[in-house]
């Protein structure tokens, strides 16, 4: 690398190819300076210290030393430079004149060694550094090798064989539809073998990872769950918590009735009072109060149900720019899967739309598990009563002769069942909006369980994960036209040249892959 002035559109050309090489860990930077010039103002040596901070890999050679008048301090420092006492390189510095024989006989640059200073020991000394050098750097060059040969045989085989005929299409076509289809089906039934599921450990999991959304499966099964604890969480219109409980303590997923709730729902038994007695509770009140608590879940289904199409779109975007070249995909996308998808998720929206139907009809239940949830809640609510009534009819008296603060307890059973039957609601509207509130709890809880069901079920699986890779089968294939396949895989020009490209590349780097295996056997023997 020479400091030299130059002039013309060239300069920065050279410049920027020196910096480009002289920034690669393996070069051997030559660092040239003249004589003629003070050093410390050649603006060589501050460029190689950018990329070679520590002056592991730079050789510095100084020109024209015989332009230095005798004895001056420029002849001095350029010496100390010489002796690499001044800015310090580990591979030295050199000294090389025109006229060597005599020069470095008499001058003051004698005092160096002979083998810093001549061309011929310059000659000499680069041999010897290069061979140190590359047998120092063949263990990175074979792994370098061996990594462009991978990635230029992956280019390859996503370019496939030569498209030039309808056949050639249609064979392409179909190789690609078996891959397609082999490792979509492992994805959507979750058999991640094979270098398709590859997956790094310490990459979050989730629906922005290309890694978590190839495993299909895995990423469908955690979108369902976090549905089901959305619609759990978020899913009701009112909080509703247990009477007396602290609000801390109140689990907000599940309604519950409560005093502060009762007003509200008194006003639903109110207009939905028929010819039923004071008391007794409408059977259609229930339906509505359901209606009112579970408003949003068709929202939620929706946007469940979208979230997991885009993935799967995603999904299926991925696997296409994984096994064939862009120009193939964008024809096939448009040509074909935009369509198929579009029906699948028009199957699974009019699918939807029939369980939304059936969740506004008034509620169905044949499940057991909905009379249990009363029952539990009412007794629940009737031992609450029972241990007020039982504690207020509880005496404590001191223990005679006992010097602690122990006392015996005496139950009143009459006092405690008088207050067990006072504690009932003795307001027969107040009685019956329990009783409905009661009812509204249990029929959420297992129509909840019913709808998350039918969601992921008939809506995300049938209509929008299975079957996934029927999308692009050799069935597809074998039913296009010769022009239909030529439309969808014919390649360009381009195409064709970065084929012949690789290929060659290729080539090539199989030969210098072997030659540098057999030096690299030479050297360890």
């Amino acid at each position: 690398m020479y400091a030299a002035m130059d002039k013309g559109r060239c300069v920065g050309l050279v410049q920027e190819i020196t910096d480009r090489y002289i920034s690669q860990s393996r070069t051997i930077c030559l660092a040239v300076v003249s004589a003629t010039n003070d050093y410390v103002n050649q603006g060589i040596l501050s460029k190689v210290r950018k990329v070679d901070p520590d002056g592991e890999r730079t050789l510095g050679i100084i020109t024209k030393p015989d332009r230095l008048p005798a004895g001056s301090g420029t002849e001095s420092a350029y010496i100390t430079l010489a002796r690499n006492e001044d800015i310090f390189f580990k591979l030295g510095w050199h000294v090389r004149n025109a006229s060597e024989a005599s020069y470095f006989r008499t001058s003051n640059f004698k005092c160096l060694p002979k083998e810093s200073v001549g061309i011929d020991a310059l000659r000499e000394r680069l041999s010897r550094l290069l061979f140190e050098h590359v047998k120092q750097e063949l263990p990175q060059l074979h792994s370098d090798l061996s990594q462009a040969l991978e990635d230029s045989k992956t280019q390859l085989t996503t370019l496939g064989h030569r498209r030039a005929t309808a056949e050639d299409c249609k064979e392409y076509l179909t190789q690609l539809s078996l891959d397609f289809h082999r490792v979509c089906a492992a994805a959507s039934e979750g058999h991640y073998e094979g270098p398709s599921f590859r997956y790094d450990t310490n990459e979050v999991f989730s629906t922005h990872s290309r890694a978590s959304v190839r495993r299909l499966r895995a990423i469908v099964q955690k979108m369902n769950a976090q549905f089901s604890d959305i619609l759990r969480e978020d899913g009701h219109s009112y909080h509703i918590a247990k009477s007396g409980e602290p609000q801390a303590e109140v689990d907000l997923s599940i309604p519950v009735p409560s005093p502060a709730t009762k007003p509200v729902h008194l006003n639903v038994v109110c207009r939905n009072r028929r010819k039923e007695l004071s008391g007794n509770l409408n059977p259609l009140l229930v339906g509505e109060l359901f209606w009112q608590q579970s408003v949003k879940w068709p929202s939620l289904a929706e946007a469940h149900v979208e979230d997991v199409a885009d993935v799967c779109r995603q999904f299926l975007t991925n696997l296409l720019e994984d096994m064939c070249p862009k120009d193939v995909i964008s024809r096939l996308w448009s040509l074909h899967f935009v369509e198929a998808l579009k029906q699948r998720n028009d199957a699974a929206s009019n699918e939807l739309g029939r369980i939304v139907y059936d969740h506004k009809e008034y509620p169905i239940n044949y499940n057991h598990y909905y009379t249990d949830i009363v029952r539990q809640y009412q007794k629940e609510r009737d031992q609450g009563r029972l241990a007020t009534a039982v504690e207020n009819a509880t005496s404590h008296t001191l223990l005679p002769g006992c010097q602690s603060n122990h006392t015996s307890a005496e139950i009143d059973i009459r006092s405690a069942l008088d207050g067990f039957n006072r504690g009932s609601e003795p307001d027969m509207e107040k009685a019956s909006c329990e009783e409905a509130l009661d009812r509204l709890y249990a029929i959420y809880k297992v129509s909840q369980k019913t709808f998350v069901a039918n969601i992921t079920t008939q809506v995300v699986e049938r209509h929008i994960v299975r079957g996934l890779e029927d999308i692009f089968s050799p069935i597809f294939v074998s039913k296009l036209s010769d022009a239909d396949a030529q439309e969808i895989a014919s390649e360009p020009a381009s195409c064709k040249r970065q084929r012949d490209f690789l290929q060659d590349r290729i080539k090539k780097l199989k030969s210098g892959h072997a030659i540098l295996r057999r030096v690299m056997k030479t050297m360890v023997l």
